[in-house]
Order: structure tokens, then sequence, then C-alpha cells
């Protein structure tokens, strides 16, 4: 029974060893020159989408078995020989460009796992083509916007247009540019040759020059040498001359400098008696005009408060004055306005008393017509008919004829005299009443008569034409 303990025992330890051994067979670490790339069931991105890989580098990973697995990606740097042949420049000349590119995977987070998406599971040399395909499609894509120029001359700027162009295509798949070498540069035209050539005819000639340069720069300082010497001599006796002459003018300066001492000395002294008389007479100017101020002060601040007081209390009257002109024009105003008013109101009240007294008695003048308008009409024109007739009759009788002549032969045809056609003519003048009721849109009564139509004009016959009389 003991023994069955322990066998059972020691099964169990040996699977629990196992189990363990397993387990940490399972934890990879990731080797400095290598990337490990872990797939299958990742997780997912911060979009929602499965996650297709997880690249380490420098660490340790547990993979976990039957859902995960993994693979390495060589960190080992690829050369790549880039023989360029007739790649066509700005200037449309082609030229070989021979280059040497070395690129390797990158260990960027972003560009790695472009690398384990793109690059897991390739060889070497597949990697490498894959590499020179974007590196020569990059190379003839720079060349064709430089010019020959630059790229001979200036080959840091035609290195760095290299480097940014090919490493931003490079780091699409997940690798990066580590070096680019370009060796010698030609073209089939001899034009890069003739540019050397040039340049080397340039610098013999600038060796050339820089001779000539030397050998006038070698007579020039002779005779700047000869000229320094005449100078120094010229100097030297000029200096024994300045230091005798110098001598005499410090004597001269001396005495000229006791004399003005002794003049400066003198007018000190007037100076300081004129200076304490003028000073004191300054300062009793200075009192007298203290003084002065003080009396203008005082006597224009009196007079300012008595002009001040008094054109204070003219402007008070003057306002009082003006206030009560302009209450009194006010009540003025006030009570004429009232008074038009009462009177345009009593007018008001005459007329409308006169217009219902006038039309009470239309009414009554209608009631006596029994309702009958027109018959009342008539009544009121009866009444009215004499002061008609004056009226027409006044027209003319103020008319005022100093002298008329009359040349009268009898009578006309309708037995009238010329006199008696004159005053019925200017009777005539006078409207007639008809027309008057008419306009003012109303008919003249039958009873006083009515205008009688004029007969028809007969029609007047039209004189026979020439033609017309002679066929009669």
């Amino acid at each position: 029974m003991n023994s069955q303990i322990i066998i059972l025992i020691c099964a169990l330890v040996l699977i629990l060893v196992s189990f363990l051994v397993w387990i940490c067979s399972r934890y990879r670490k990731c080797p400095s020159d290598k990337i490990m790339v872990v797939y299958g069931s990742i997780g997912k991105n911060k979009d929602g989408t499965n996650r297709s890989a997880k690249c380490i580098h420098g660490g340790a990973e547990f993979v976990i078995p039957v859902f995960q697995s993994y693979a390495y990606l060589d960190l080992t740097p690829i050369s790549i020989q880039v023989d360029l042949k007739n790649a066509l420049s700005k200037q449309n000349i082609r030229i070989d460009v021979p280059s040497r590119f070395t690129v390797g995977i990158s260990t960027e987070p972003g560009v790695m796992q472009n690398a384990a998406e793109r690059l897991l599971g390739l060889q070497l040399s597949e990697i490498q083509e894959l590499s020179k395909d974007i590196i020569f499609g990059q190379l003839r894509l720079i060349i064709a916007t430089m010019d020959i120029e630059e790229i001979n001359t200036n080959r840091d700027k035609f290195l760095a247009a290299v480097s940014e162009n090919v490493e931003t295509e490079l780091k699409k798949i997940g690798l990066r540019l580590i070096n680019v070498n370009v060796t010698d540069i030609s073209d089939e035209s001899g034009y890069i040759a003739a540019l050397g050539k040039e340049a080397a005819a340039k610098a013999i000639n600038d060796a050339k020059k820089s001779v000539a340069e030397q050998d006038r720069e070698g007579s020039i300082g002779e005779a700047n040498a000869k000229k320094e010497q005449r100078i120094e001599v010229s100097k030297a006796d000029s200096l024994a001359i300045e230091g005798e002459n110098e001598a005499k003018m410090k004597i001269a300066m001396s005495e000229a400098a006791l004399k003005e001492k002794e003049a400066e000395a003198l007018k000190i002294a007037t100076t300081a008696e004129k200076t304490q008389a003028a000073k004191a007479l300054e300062e009793s100017y200075a009192a007298e005009q203290a003084a002065e101020r003080a009396r203008r002060d005082k006597e224009q601040a009196t007079l300012e408060a008595d002009v001040i007081v008094r054109a204070e209390a003219k402007k008070k009257e003057m306002e009082l004055a003006a206030e009560a002109e302009a209450e009194q024009i006010r009540r003025k105003a006030k009570g004429e306005a009232d008074a038009i008013f009462a009177k345009m109101e009593a007018e008001a009240r005459g007329v409308e008393e006169i217009l219902k007294k006038q039309a009470a008695g239309f009414a009554e003048i209608v009631k006596s017509a029994n309702g009958d308008a027109e018959a009342a009409l008539k009544l009121l024109i009866a009444d009215k008919l004499e002061d008609l007739m004056r009226v027409q009759v006044d027209a003319v009788k103020n008319i005022k004829i100093d002298k008329v002549t009359v040349w009268d032969g009898g009578q006309n045809g309708d037995g009238k005299t010329s006199t008696a056609n004159f005053i019925s003519g200017m009777m005539k003048s006078v409207p007639p009443l008809d027309e008057v009721f008419a306009m003012a849109g109303m008919q003249l009564p039958s009873l006083l008569g009515q205008k009688v139509a004029e007969p028809a004009a007969e029609p007047v016959a039209e004189p026979a034409t020439e033609g017309e009389a002679l066929s009669e």
C-alpha cells in the first residue's frame, strides 16, 4: 500500500514537472539581433479590428499554446549593389550611377509592425530584391529632378535627397536605410569628363595666377621696404626739429601763462568787488519786487471780489427778469389762445345754430308742401326770384359808359334798331338762369320757363364741280 502511494506521488510530481517544463518552453526570449513576431489571437486594435501581430525586440513574451505562435525577423544588415544605367537627368543627359545601399529591418514600433506584416517568412534574397526595386525607382526619380553639376559636385545634397526619398519608401515595407555609398558617376556623352577637364584647367590657371600674384607681392614688398626706410629717416629729422620747436614753445607758453595768471588775478578781484555790489543791488530790487507783488495781489483780490459779487448779483437779477418776462409772455399767449378758441367755438356754435335753423326751416317748407321736394324747391325759388333777378340786373347796372355814339340807320330785318340790339346784347352777356342752375348741378323748374330747342339747320348743297357742270 505504501509503495502504491509513493508511485502515485512520483507520477504526479513527474507530470507536474513536465507541465512546468512545457510551460517554460513556451516563454520565449527575443535575441538582440532579431525581432520576435507573435501572431494568432493577439487582441484588438483601438478601432476594434483584429490585431495582426505583436512585435518584440529586446525582451520576452509568453506564447499561449494552440492560440498563438511566433517567428523571428533577422536584423542583419543587407548590402545591395545598385548599378543604375542610363538614368535620365534634368538636362536630358543619361548618366550611370553605380552605388551600394545598406538596409535592414527597422526597430521603430510602427515600421516594425509593417515588417511583420510584409516581410515575415521571406528569405534574405527576396527581401534584397524587393528593396532593390524600390531603390531603383526612387533613384531614377531623384536624378530626373537634379542637374548633373549638382549630382557631381554637391554630393551631400544628392545623398540627402536619396536618403529621404528611399527611406520613406522602405519604411512602408518595414525597412530602414543604414548607409548610401555612391561611387564614380559617368555619362555616355562625356559631359562629366568635360566638367573635370574644365576644373583642371581652372586649377592650373589659378596656380599660375597665384604665382604671378606672389611675384607682384614680392616686388611691392621690396618697394614698401625702401619707402618705409625713407619715411623713418624723414620722421627722425622731423622729430628733432619738432623737439627744438617744442622747447621754444614751452618757454613762450610759460611766459604767456604767467601773464595770464596775473591778468586772471586782477580780473577775479575786480569781478568779486562788482559781484558783491550787484548782489546787494539785486537783493534790494528783489525786496521791492516782492513788496510790489504783494500789493498787486491784494488790490487784484479786492477788485476781483467786488467785480464778481456785482456780476453775480446782476446775473441773478437778469435771470429773474428774464423768467418774469417769459412767464408774462406765456400767460399772454395763453390768454390770446383761449380768446381765439372761445371766439372760434362761439362762431362754430353760431354756424351750427344757423344750419340747424335752416334745416328746420327747409323741413317745415317740405312739410307744408306735403313732402314734395320739387314743390318745396319751387316755393324757395319763388321766394328768392326777386333777389335772383336783382343780381342779374346789378351785373350790368354799374357799368359806366361815358359816351355812346349810335349811327342808327333804322330798323333791322327783325324790326329792332341798333340801339335796342346793343342793349339786348349787353343783357345777354349775363348768364341765363337755366345755365346758372345747370352749373350748380340742378334743373330750372318748369314754371320759370324752358329753353326752346333751336331748329336744326338745313344742309347746304355742295357746289357742283366743273366736270359735272359741263356734263349737264
